[in-house]
């Protein structure tokens, strides 16, 4: 077959193809009404957006929870997604697997939601409140520091220190949270002091 196609004719059909195209592509054909029919809304709509730190490893990337519920009008506001900041420096929006589960984690039925504790010559732990909790501890705390202060070493200088216990410090806080429980922490006179997010 001998077809003779002149420059005019050829660009009038090379035109309309690129302007067939150009209209499917913008959303005017079939195939994008459908796909568009089964795009769910928009799951973050009308959600307030906080940004946090990652509670698990000493990595501390950024996460933004989302959560459902106005608390100025009495309402519990309800933790429905949790993703990657992408603004934060650490970890640019990625999350690891246990970071990426955060929301499974906060929704647990096993997760605790209050301090327990196992009394001595018990084989369960039973629930108690945060005053007791925080009252045992600082209890337990006084006694171990009155029974083991240096005040001064062999040599009679002062050293405040206090070595029989320590602390670990978690790695969801800032670098100013990090510095004053630093602070706080040395000023008890205690040595063994750790953080998590130090790296």
């Amino acid at each position: 077959m001998n077809m003779e196609l002149s420059r005019r004719q050829f660009l009038k059909t090379a035109g309309a193809g690129v302007a067939g195209t150009t209209l499917g592509a913008l959303g005017f054909g079939p195939i994008e009404e459908a796909l568009a029919s089964t795009i769910k809304p928009f799951r973050l709509v009308n959600t307030t957006e906080v940004r946090n730190t990652c509670t698990y490893c000493s990595v501390a990337c950024g996460i933004l929870i989302f959560s459902k519920g106005n608390l100025a009008k009495g309402e519990k506001a309800d933790i429905t997604h949790i993703e990657g900041d992408t603004d934060h420096p650490t970890n640019r929006g990625t999350l690891c697997p246990k970071g990426a589960a955060l929301l499974d984690i906060v929704k647990s039925e096993q997760r605790l939601k209050q301090p327990m504790i196992r009394r001595a010559g018990s084989d369960k732990f039973e629930k108690i409140s945060w005053d007791e909790a925080l009252d045992k501890i600082a209890k337990a705390m006084k006694a171990d520091r009155d029974a083991n202060f240096i005040a001064k070493n062999n040599d009679g200088v002062t050293v405040n220190r206090w070595l029989t216990t320590g602390f670990l410090a978690a790695s969801a806080t800032t670098n100013e949270t990090a510095f004053a429980t630093y602070k706080v922490v040395r000023s008890t006179g205690i040595l063994t002091f750790d953080n998590q997010a130090r790296v």
